[in-house]
């Protein structure tokens, strides 16, 4: 499994940063290195809709520090 996640000056005000901290978070404790891999991109297009991340090439928008587990959970 593939995260991508926007790591451009309006995805980082809006707390990429804090994911991306959250996701590695997760995938260690879950023990899920080997397959799940987290990469950054810049501007995704999708400003105004909070920190943007896609799942495998699926884009999930208004991505935040405070519900990025349950995406997770969602997804994996």
């Amino acid at each position: 499994m593939e995260i991508v996640i926007c790591i451009g000056s309006g995805c980082h005000l809006k707390g990429s940063k804090e994911v991306q901290e959250k996701i590695r978070a997760f995938i260690e404790e879950k023990g899920l290195e080997k397959e799940v891999f987290l990469k950054a991109s810049f501007c995704r297009g999708n400003c105004r809709n909070g920190v943007s991340m896609s799942i495998d090439g699926e884009e999930v928008l208004n991505v935040s520090p405070e519900n990025i587990e349950k995406i997770l959970l969602e997804y994996l």
